[in-house]
């Protein structure tokens, strides 16, 4: 069973305008309420591809109970941890006449440090075999939690594939997760280096890998693709070219597609091709919709191609 776990959840809030203008009343359309955050993203996706997966977070709030409703609609299950404190809440704005996304990202409430652990201590009843820990750490959580559920997926025997960035990105030196995916900035970070030029970038995750960040680093390269780094293999998928629509959930849809190629037993090649595909077909997409599993399929085959 795949475990997802959303440190930071939202409520993501997406509507449309003809054009923004400053200091004038603005009219949207209707709003569209979306469960977001990380791994309720991955969870979300993972159910368009038919695989079945387990929602876990903290919420609280007005926002907290709307985020659970809108699960339910969505028929993805989930547990969530009561935080007595208000979930936070994002939003989207389409500017049709020039084709802008405008994504106003809100940090939310501190939440107590023992409701983030009494969460991480409930993995293990749910058994999984792959964790997904993915998103930012709520406003006051030290940056070393994600290290934590590193720790707890590790001791039920669950694969740990970590999405986050920043200091809980570099607090992970040593933990040993399963999987990271970092774009090439966050790399470079990592590093502690100037920009990294592509033809530095499979080293570079070799030298994460042997640094202990993880077994596996997946470097998302935005449109040009992606690489798939182990301490002996390299691999690069070429992202397919689309019609970017809106690019909410494309780094959630990887990796997810990855997910569950690795869930599958798939090889490696074929799991970075398949989340490649996955978020090249969310970016098809307005709003929070993320993707459509046949525009995810139809990419992923023009990937093998290539």
């Amino acid at each position: 069973m795949i475990l997802t776990i959303t440190l930071n959840p939202c409520i993501d809030k997406s509507t449309r305008l003809n054009e923004m203008e400053p200091e004038s009343k603005l009219r949207c359309t209707e709003v569209v309420n979306e469960p977001g955050g990380g791994g309720i993203n991955v969870s979300k996706a993972l159910q368009k591809l038919g695989a079945d997966s387990l929602a876990l977070f903290p919420a609280g709030g007005h926002n907290g109970n709307m985020l659970c409703s809108l699960l339910d609609e969505h028929s993805i299950k989930y547990h969530g941890v009561d935080t007595k404190v208000e979930t936070r809440e994002n939003w989207i704005v389409l500017e049709t006449e020039k084709n802008n996304q405008f994504r106003f990202t809100f940090p939310g409430r501190q939440v107590q440090e023992s409701s983030i652990k009494t969460l991480i201590d409930q993995i293990s009843n749910f058994s999984p075999s792959i964790v997904v820990a993915s998103g930012s750490l709520p406003p006051g959580l030290p940056d070393h939690f994600y290290g934590l559920i590193v720790k707890t997926a590790k001791a039920v025997g669950a694969r740990c594939i970590v999405d986050t960035s920043g200091p809980a990105l570099a607090a992970l030196k040593g933990k040993g997760a399963y999987l990271i995916k970092p774009n090439s900035s966050e790399l470079s970070n990592l590093l502690n280096v100037p920009a990294l030029k592509k033809s530095e970038i499979d080293d570079a995750a070799q030298q994460i890998i042997r640094d202990g960040y993880a077994e596996i680093v997946a470097v998302s390269m935005g449109a040009e693709g992606a690489w798939l780094i182990t301490k002996d293999e390299k691999y690069f998928a070429t992202a397919p070219s689309v019609k970017k629509r809106s690019t909410v959930g494309a780094g959630d849809s990887m990796v997810a597609g990855i997910t569950f190629m690795l869930q599958q037993h798939r090889p490696l090649p074929e799991a970075i091709s398949f989340g490649v595909a996955c978020g090249s077909a969310a970016t098809m997409n307005e709003g929070t919709q993320l993707f459509k599993k046949e525009d995810a399929e139809n990419l992923y085959q023009q990937i093998l191609k290539h």
